[in-house]
């Protein structure tokens, strides 16, 4: 019972995440934030269904380990655009300069 609680949290965390991810498509901020509770929300269901399994949970540290790499590239993509444009709006960014 405890499991099918989970799953539908899940479930909600994560389609709630892909519609946020979608709504906020041109404010870059804003994305990396989904982003990042899409990942949370798939590092909680892997870490209820190793607990589910028995199995030990070094996967799950290698995956939270590049979720933590992945989420300071991308911020660190933003101060750069941020230096560069000066906001983190897409309609700002002119590719032909």
């Amino acid at each position: 019972m405890i499991y099918v609680l989970n799953s539908m949290i899940f479930i909600f965390m994560f389609f709630s995440g892909l519609m946020a991810f979608s709504s906020k498509r041109k404010h870059l901020l804003l994305m990396l934030l989904s982003l990042e509770f899409i990942i949370l929300a798939l590092y909680m269901l892997m870490f209820m269904y190793l607990s589910m399994l028995d199995y030990e949970f070094y996967f799950s540290l290698m995956f939270i380990t590049f979720c933590v790499c992945e989420s300071v590239l991308g911020l660190s993509i933003l101060v750069s655009l941020i230096r560069t444009h000066g906001n983190d709006f897409y309609f700002s960014m002119n590719l032909l300069c």
